[in-house]
Parts: structure tokens; C-alpha cells; sequence
């Protein structure tokens, strides 16, 4: 015979259940304002990929921004993080995700980690990322946040980007967050055969511009202009060593 007082306790019981998941579970409250990025200032323009606006929308960028500007985060507009650095508008982020035509097999390196979320972005589509910050304290801020945010398959390495990670070469693709005035020998060269590689270039008070570089089969070289932008300028300096 079942007792139905205990029954009746059952309705109770489950509200209090209910509560205390509701109160435990962490909420995000950027998360209308991340999606409203995603409609207004990437779905409305010209972003068509579903997995890179996918990315976009899971991706938090709130906590890769220093927390006094972070209601900022979703913003259309570039943001500072520090050491005269900035983290890339929205759009910015998505056209060169967009333009690198990433697989899940692919390896990725990227030259500018800055405060990781770019890198963020590229490991929900890639395999492997391999990032590059010439300042060590933003690296290791960056290498802090993602490791926080459960990315195991982003590495990061505090050194000259220049340089690029030649025992990590080649790479399926390459993608540089940071201004050049001419692309890297070394870092073509580290291009996989097939590959592509998307930067800006140009003069640090000039016209800069998004090109994308694919190298065929057979190394041959396609080079094409596709954004005018305006980035910090990539630094050239001693490497320190890596960590």
C-alpha cells in the first residue's frame, strides 16, 4: 500500500528540485547582446557561413575584454586591451573566419593572439590552433582565459610572429590579426601546400587591406585584396623565449 501523504510531498519536493537547478545553473547575461551581434551586425551584412555565425554566437566575448569596458564587448567597434592592443570588431572577426574556409581537420596558426578570442572563434571550427603573442603578458592572459573556457586544442606561445612555428609547419591555414607592411616570407612558406592565409597588410598610417593568399598544389601563389581595414601594426622585435 503506498501511503499518499508521500505522494503529495512529491509536487513539493520537485519545485524545490527545480529552484535550486534554476539558482545553481550559471547565467550569462551577454547573451542577448551576443546574439544581437550575430543578427544586426553580421546576419544583416554579409556574413553567410552558418558555422562561423554559429562560432560567433557561442563564443563569449565579454571575457576576453578587460572587465571596466566589458558592457562594451558586443559593440560594433574594436576594443583596447592593453600594452597599446586592441581586440578586433565583431565583423572583423567573422569576415576573416569566414574567409579561411576552416574544416575540423584543419591547422590553424594565428599571428596575434592578443586577448585570445579570435583564437576562441577559430578553435570551435578547427582542429588545432596554434597562436603567436609577442607580448608576454597579454599571452599569458590569453593562455589563461582559453584554458578557463575549456579549449584544449589552442596552444599558445609567447614570441615573434614573424617567425611563425616552424616544428608546428605547415598549416593548413594562417591568419594574422595584426598589420604588416609586406607578408612574411617565412610565413607563406609555412602555408601547406592547398592552404590559404588571411591578413592584413600594410603601411602602419596607410592603407591597409584584408588579402587572401591561397598556394596550390603545386606552391604556386594567388594573392587577393578583399577589405580595406585598419589594424595595429604587427610588431617586429628579438624573439623572446618561447614558453
Amino acid at each position: 500500500m503506498v501511503d499518499s501523504r508521500w505522494h503529495a510531498a512529491w509536487p513539493a519536493a520537485l519545485l524545490i528540485l527545480f529552484l535550486t537547478a534554476a539558482v545553481s545553473a550559471p547565467v550569462d547575461r551577454y547573451e542577448s547582446e551576443r546574439n544581437a551581434m550575430v543578427i544586426r551586425q553580421l546576419e544583416e551584412r554579409d556574413i553567410r557561413s552558418p558555422i562561423v555565425l554559429r562560432a560567433m554566437r557561442k563564443v563569449p566575448r565579454h571575457l576576453f575584454v578587460p572587465e571596466a569596458i566589458r558592457d562594451n564587448a558586443y559593440r560594433d567597434q574594436p576594443l583596447p586591451i592593453g600594452y597599446g592592443q586592441t581586440i578586433s570588431q565583431p565583423y572583423v572577426v567573422a569576415f576573416m573566419t569566414e574567409q579561411l574556409d576552416l574544416q575540423p581537420s584543419h591547422k590553424v596558426l594565428e599571428i596575434g593572439t592578443g586577448s585570445g578570442y579570435q583564437a576562441a572563434v577559430l578553435a570551435e571550427l578547427a582542429g588545432q590552433v596554434y597562436t603567436i603573442e609577442i607580448v608576454e603578458e597579454l599571452g599569458v592572459q590569453a593562455r589563461r582565459t582559453l584554458t578557463e573556457q575549456g579549449y584544449t586544442n589552442v596552444h599558445v606561445r609567447i614570441g615573434n610572429g614573424y617567425l611563425g612555428w616552424p616544428e608546428e609547419a605547415p598549416f593548413d591555414r594562417i591568419i594574422l590579426t595584426a598589420a604588416p607592411e609586406q607578408l612574411p616570407d617565412t610565413l607563406v612558406e609555412q602555408l601547406k601546400p592547398g592552404g590559404r592565409l588571411v591578413a592584413p597588410v600594410g603601411p602602419r598610417y596607410g592603407t591597409q587591406e584584408i588579402i587572401v593568399l591561397d598556394k596550390s598544389r603545386d606552391g604556386k601563389i594567388r594573392r587577393r585584396s578583399v577589405l580595406p581595414v585598419a589594424f595595429v601594426p604587427m610588431i617586429q622585435q628579438p624573439e623572446p623565449t618561447p614558453q
